[in-house]
């Protein structure tokens, strides 16, 4: 692989100062694949997080997931690492790629919910070597991908060792990543800007890591900008129905935000405002919208 691509002058415009991470040139056309989180399906899960809570309005699990995923016309499942049963082991995961390779789903990736900005220490060797550990599981799966946070912006604002010490985190786990051919991608989650975001994925420096680019994450003035500037480092993007919390999504906005970029990958839906009833027609909408770019 030649490590030394890039995205092109358009992206280096729009971010003074900001040199290119390693990460290889999108060529030809968009190609948008549509998935399903797992976490849109939270509240019908009987794990959580390792401990068992009551399924509000049906129980689902993994197998089931990956059965409605082929039954609504999914091209991938996400598979949140929140949701799986604490005694999941190799046999476990073997059977869930089989379960989904025979009905047709790509396990497109998986979930997880690390903090790199506690600073350096204990807390944060323990982060990483779970957040490894989960690396492992996605091979065992079958996941090309797995989301990262980076942290929390009020984690990061409690001093700035603390991006230092998550971008060594994300440093040491894009090692670990690579060697197994999974690829990281760093949400905005937690409230950290695109400039923080942009700059992580900049000095991890890594081909194996981007961005997971989350469309109601955002929490500036104007999302749909922030969504554009991220969207040629997006290894993964998962869309959401609404914007900043109420507001109700442009779809054909984001995914032609997504075309422009010349986004190839996976636009995987999390679904959280409204009830499960409503996400084939969402997914319906997004499959109209990706095939038409």
């Amino acid at each position: 692989m030649n490590r030394r691509h890039f995205l092109g002058a358009s992206f280096a415009a729009t971010t003074p100062g900001l040199s290119l991470a390693q990460f290889p040139e999108r060529r030809g056309k968009a190609r948008m694949h549509v998935g399903l989180a797992a976490y849109s399906f939270r509240d019908q899960f009987a794990w959580s997080k390792g401990k068992t809570k009551t399924p509000v309005n049906g129980e689902i699990d993994m197998f089931g997931f990956l059965d409605y995923c082929a039954e609504h016309g999914c091209h991938g499942g996400e598979l949140t690492s929140y949701f799986f049963p604490a005694d999941a082991d190799r046999v476990y995961f073997h059977r869930l790629k089989r379960h989904a390779f025979l009905r047709g789903v790509d396990i497109c990736g998986t979930a997880i919910g690390n903090n790199f900005s506690l600073g350096p220490g204990k807390i944060l060797e323990r982060e990483v070597a779970n957040a490894k550990q989960w690396l492992d599981k996605a091979v065992l799966m079958g996941a090309p991908h797995v989301r990262f946070f980076a942290g929390t912006g009020k984690g990061f604002a409690a001093g700035g060792e603390r991006v230092e010490a998550a971008i060594a985190a994300v440093k040491d786990c894009a090692e670990y990543a690579g060697e197994r051919g999974i690829f990281i991608g760093i949400e905005n989650h937690g409230g950290i800007t695109a400039e923080l975001l942009m700059r992580l994925v900049k000095e991890v420096d890594s081909p194996w890591v981007g961005i997971n680019l989350d469309s109601g994450n955002f929490i500036s003035e104007d999302p749909y900008a922030d969504f554009e500037r991220c969207a040629p480092l997006a290894v993964n993007v998962q869309l959401k129905t609404h914007m900043r919390g109420s507001v109700r999504a442009d779809l054909p906005r984001l995914i032609g935000i997504l075309a422009k970029a010349k986004y190839q990958g996976y636009v995987v839906l999390e679904y959280e405002h409204g009830k499960p009833e409503e996400i084939p027609d969402y997914l319906a909408t997004l499959r109209k919208l990706c095939a038409s770019i």
